[in-house]
């Protein structure tokens, strides 16, 4: 069954989007939000009654603002601007991604700043009900003056231009305007620029990288409160007292998480008198970075949130002050920072499981058979399993390098200084991937792992976990085809299967 939302313009939250970004969904709107909408739209019909000039709704655009358009070319020039900047290239855009953009828009426009006719957003909801989603190349877009080359093949759609997907199969534009019920749209003053200028595409990406971000933090409290298990972890490094005196609210979170997952273990029971002093970083100081990577998402998820619900087209119509203001409220560069920081949180997640997974198969380390198999020579186990690992960490150590750091000027040098925000947050998605894979790796050595402790068995959360692990991957008795095991377990940790284990104060959209 469809979901429904009923958006109230400037107040969805994270959960909300989460769904949206799982599945199609129909979306409505509060009728209080009509009067907004229909005053901006009558504010800028006064300013060309009047004949006063105002960018963007009769001059040309970027370097061409100068540039002053007749009144009875107006309709002209935002068909103009949407054509024009439909320059985007690669791979289409998954529909999640277009759904999500398409949703945020709407819901920026329906705040009423836009001066856009409530028709043309009831067209976009339209589509969005009716699964016609636009054809979006990934890539064109540098975050600033808003996501302008995916927000014009967005756009295209409206006009009967362009090419759309409906169920998987792919259309031309006014084919897919027909499945929809609606017929091409003449763009009024302003509002093909309306529809341009935004930052939907970097935040529909974003949002899709802090889901990720979630599900990986999930899986990987899981697959190291294992990892403890199997190497048979000292539980004093998650003493609460440790924590509290440095402080960072994410670091005692985590470390109460991780307690939680490990109580009631007989593996824990089994060596509380033995003599190891202290277990390796990977393994002790997972509150203190786990904890950080936390506050990263946390951080993260606030910003997006406020950016999903935020008006950033250009310029901004002041219906009750009677006010046209042209400012930069497109400029991206609060999605590209934040992008930036999840990158590092999904770096080093990643990066901290392949050092437990590979402790665990190093048996000087974790008194385990060599790489986690009996009759190692004639098996290799888990050896090349880690190399995998070792080789998806290190690839997202290159992906992680901040991309808002960087600026190419555009338009001329009118626009001098862009985000680079569309990157940045497109990026986190084969990230995600890479370290979905690590988790999957850890996940299957640490359940090898506390198999070989049987008859002994760990705390029932984790036994819940080893059982969703060996539900789909058996255990490793002998060299098998490897793959498919990882495949099933990083399908796991992509689904989502392990966040109901961790506490749902962690996970920002689930709390929003």
């Amino acid at each position: 069954m469809t979901t429904t939302i009923e958006i109230n313009p400037g107040t969805l939250t994270l959960a909300e989007l989460r769904t949206i970004a799982k599945a199609p969904v129909r979306v409505t709107l509060t009728k209080g939000c009509k009067i907004k909408i229909d005053a901006s739209v009558k504010t800028v019909s006064d300013v060309i009654s009047q004949g006063r000039v105002i960018y963007g709704i009769n001059t040309g655009f970027g370097l061409l603002a100068s540039t002053v358009i007749p009144a009875d070319e107006l309709e002209h020039l935002q068909r103009s601007i949407v054509l024009s900047h439909a320059a985007g290239v690669g791979t289409f855009m998954e529909e999640s991604t277009v759904r999500l953009m398409m949703v945020l828009k709407i819901n920026s426009l329906a705040r009423g700043y836009s001066g856009i006719r409530l028709e043309v957003i009831d067209a976009l909801i339209q589509l969005v009900n009716a699964e016609v989603y636009p054809c979006i190349p990934q890539k064109g877009s540098v975050g600033a003056s808003g996501d302008l080359a995916p927000l014009a093949h967005m756009s295209t759609l409206l006009l009967g231009e362009g090419e759309a997907s409906h169920k998987g199969k792919k259309l031309s534009g006014l084919e897919g305007l027909q499945i929809a019920g609606l017929s091409p749209i003449i763009l009024g003053p302003k509002e093909g620029l309306a529809l341009l200028n935004g930052t939907q595409a970097s935040t529909a990406f974003a949002l899709e990288g802090l889901f990720a971000a979630e599900e990986l933090f999930a899986a990987a409290m899981v697959s190291g409160s294992l990892s403890v298990e199997a190497a048979l972890g000292s539980r004093r490094p998650f003493d609460p007292l440790v924590h509290e005196v440095r402080g960072h609210r994410s670091q005692i979170d985590v470390a109460a998480c991780y307690r939680r997952l490990l109580d009631h273990s007989q593996i824990e029971n089994s060596h509380k008198s033995c003599e190891s002093v202290q277990d390796p970083y990977s393994l002790r100081c997972q509150p203190q970075v786990m904890g950080a990577c936390l506050t990263q998402i946390r951080n993260a998820a606030e910003v997006i949130a406020t950016e999903a619900n935020a008006v950033s087209d250009n310029p901004l119509v002041f219906s009750k002050e009677n006010d046209i203001i042209s400012g930069g409220n497109f400029h991206a560069e609060p999605i590209a920072m934040v992008a930036d920081n999840l990158a590092l949180a999904i770096a080093e997640i990643g990066a901290l499981s392949e050092r437990r997974m590979a402790l665990l198969i190093d048996s000087h380390m974790s008194k385990l058979p060599p790489f986690l198999v009996e009759k190692g020579g004639l098996n290799s186990g888990f050896m090349i399993a880690q190399v995998t690992s070792a080789a998806l960490a290190s690839e997202n150590k290159s992906l992680a390098h901040p991309a808002s750091v960087d600026s190419l000027p555009t338009s001329a040098n009118q626009e001098d200084h862009v985000s680079m925000a569309t990157f940045a947050a497109r990026r986190l998605s084969e990230m995600a991937e890479n370290t979905a894979g690590v988790l999957a790796i850890e996940l299957l050595a640490s359940c090898q792992g506390v198999d070989f402790r049987a008859p002994l068995k760990t705390s029932p959360l984790l036994e819940e976990a080893k059982a969703l692990v060996r539900k789909v991957v058996a255990f490793y008795d002998q060299d098998r085809y490897f793959a498919p095991d990882i495949k099933k377990a990083q399908d796991l940790v992509q689904s989502g299967a392990f966040n109901h284990l961790v506490s749902s104060d962690l996970l920002p959209s689930f709390t929003s």
